[in-house]
């Protein structure tokens, strides 16, 4: 059995997106990316504005957070989701860049709105904030007449929808109990094998057999010479 180490990063979706959180997801990156494969990064997740939070925010500080995401969704390590109450803003998008999503029966999930006042609308209207969020819940979530509300209008998604749309893959009372039964279960998993299967998870929706086909075999000559390699190490 390999120790495993564990970092957490908990984001509170009240807060806006800024170079401090920023820089606070990248340091946990860098020290799950020192644990040799065998860590894991628990997310805790809570907190959704009532209104997405624009003021002082540019293109360039939304592009370093998404950035900072996608960099937590590749990590090679496992990595664990606890959502708890409404789940918003930058907290959602740490909590759908996860592999394993354990939440309280509190849970909503929730596209927060910003007021547009462009010309195209009467003043005061309103649209969902459209960051990388959407993305994910209408690619994971089966693009289904629930994620379509919460995309284009703002509705919650509660926990027991999210549950039937594998959104999430537990909603307990006992979180702590749930998160240490599935850390037990994959205690042994590479990390860094689980990233490149947790890529071409995410491909798979979007490339061809044909496009796909190289890349899948790669990572099967891959494991047919971890195989062989660690066969002639037993039988030395």
């Amino acid at each position: 059995m390999h120790r495993t180490d564990t970092e957490t990063l908990t984001v509170d979706g009240t807060d806006p997106i800024s170079g401090e959180l920023v820089a606070r997801l990248g340091e946990v990156c860098d020290r799950a990316e020192a644990l040799g494969g065998r860590g894991r990064v628990v997310v805790h997740a809570s907190g959704a504005p009532t209104r997405a939070q624009t003021e002082g925010l540019t293109v360039a500080l939304v592009s370093r957070w998404e950035r900072a995401v996608r960099r937590l969704e590749r990590l090679p390590v496992t990595l664990i989701g606890v959502a708890d109450g409404d789940v918003g803003g930058p907290a959602l998008d740490a909590l759908l860049a996860t592999d394993y999503r354990v939440a309280t029966p509190s849970v909503r999930l929730i596209v927060p709105p910003v007021a547009t006042g462009d010309a195209a609308g009467p003043p005061g209207s309103e649209a969902t904030w459209p960051g990388m969020a959407l993305y994910r819940l209408a690619h994971q979530g089966s693009h289904t007449a629930a994620v379509r509300r919460a995309l284009l209008f703002g509705d919650p998604i509660g926990g027991l929808d999210a549950l039937a749309l594998q959104l999430l893959d537990e909603v307990t009372d006992d979180v702590t109990a749930a998160v240490a039964a599935f850390a037990a279960r994959t205690g042994d998993v590479s990390g860094p094998e689980l990233a490149i299967r947790r890529q071409l998870m995410m491909d798979a929706g979007t490339t061809s057999f044909e496009e796909a086909l190289g890349t899948h075999l790669a990572a099967c000559d891959r494991t047919l010479r971890q195989e062989a390699a660690r066969s002639q190490g037993a039988a030395v």
